[in-house]
């Protein structure tokens, strides 16, 4: 894994007219998402069988906004999330949001970086539990 931005999360205050928007603008094929948490996937560029890209492109999701200052959260891959968030805490980032795993998907963490910039890093784990 090469540290890039592997998803993205934009917080809606109306999930459905955010679909509408980046439907119309942009040609995005937004979904609702089966699950407890009202979760729309975003899809950008083509995926191949394991729904990953199989091109140049990040693919992501949209969510109800919680809270008024919340903005898009970009999602950077790694292999190791563990070594990586006891690097960022090193290096002067915040853990916001400690591990956390996604069923079947993976792992993830968003972490505050010295400048205050919200972020979140990735393991992919379809063994995720």
């Amino acid at each position: 894994m090469d540290h890039t931005i592997v998803h993205f999360e934009i917080p809606a205050d109306d999930l459905q007219r955010a679909a509408r928007f980046y439907r119309d603008v942009f040609g995005w094929e937004i979904h609702q998402m089966p699950g407890p948490v009202e979760y729309y996937g975003v899809r950008t560029t083509a995926t191949g069988e394991s729904g990953l890209p199989v091109g140049p492109g990040v693919n992501g999701g949209m969510y109800t906004r919680s809270k008024p200052e919340q903005a898009v959260t970009n999602y950077i891959g790694v292999q190791d999330i563990d070594a990586h968030t006891a690097r960022l805490v090193e290096a002067g980032g915040t853990v916001l949001m400690p591990k956390m795993h996604v069923p079947g998907h993976g792992w993830m963490i968003h972490f505050k970086d010295p400048e205050g910039n919200v972020l979140a890093l990735w393991q992919p784990d379809r063994s995720a539990a």
